[in-house]
C-alpha cells in the first residue's frame, strides 16, 4: 500500500470537516445566508470593524459590504454605533440576537463534529487531537515568521 501524501490528506479532511460543517448548519433554516453568517462571525471576533474593515475582510467593495450589513440591520442582526473617538467612523456589532445565532450554529457544529469523532477508534481520536494541537502551533510560528519578514 503507497504511503498517502500528508498534505493531501490534510486538504481531504478538510474538505470532509466543511462538508460536515456545512450540513450541520443547512439541514435547518436560518434566516441568513452563508455570506451574512460570515459576515456575523468576523463581526464577533472583531467588534471595532467598520464596513471599509469588513469589505476588506469579505474581499469585497466597501457598497458590497455596507449592502449586507443594510440587510442584517433590517432583520436586527447588525447594529451600527458611532465610534465615540471619531464621530465620523460606524462601527459595526452583532446584536444579541445574531449572538444567540452563532451559539446555536457553533452548537450544531460541534455535535456534527462530535457524531464523526465517535465513529472513529479511541486511539485515532487521541492521535488527531495531539496532530492538531500541534498544526495549530505551526501554523501560528508560520503566521508570526510571515509577519517578521
Amino acid at each position: 500500500m503507497e504511503r498517502p501524501d500528508l498534505s493531501a490528506a490534510m486538504d481531504t479532511a478538510a474538505e470532509a470537516l466543511v462538508g460536515v460543517l456545512d450540513s450541520a448548519v443547512h439541514r435547518h433554516r436560518l434566516a441568513v445566508s452563508p455570506t451574512q453568517l460570515r459576515v456575523l462571525s468576523l463581526l464577533s471576533v472583531r467588534p471595532e470593524t467598520n464596513v471599509n474593515g469588513l469589505a476588506e475582510l469579505l474581499h469585497v467593495v466597501p457598497s458590497s459590504a455596507s449592502r449586507l450589513c443594510d440587510r442584517l440591520e433590517a432583520i436586527g442582526l447588525v447594529r451600527r454605533t458611532v465610534d465615540p473617538r471619531d464621530r465620523r467612523e460606524v462601527r459595526l456589532a452583532p446584536t444579541a440576537a445574531a449572538e444567540m445565532l452563532l451559539a446555536e450554529v457553533r452548537s450544531r457544529r460541534h455535535e456534527a463534529v462530535r457524531a464523526v469523532l465517535e465513529r472513529m477508534p479511541v486511539r485515532g481520536r487521541q492521535e488527531l487531537l495531539w496532530a492538531l494541537v500541534a498544526f495549530g502551533q505551526a501554523a501560528t510560528a508560520q503566521r508570526a515568521a510571515t509577519r517578521g519578514t
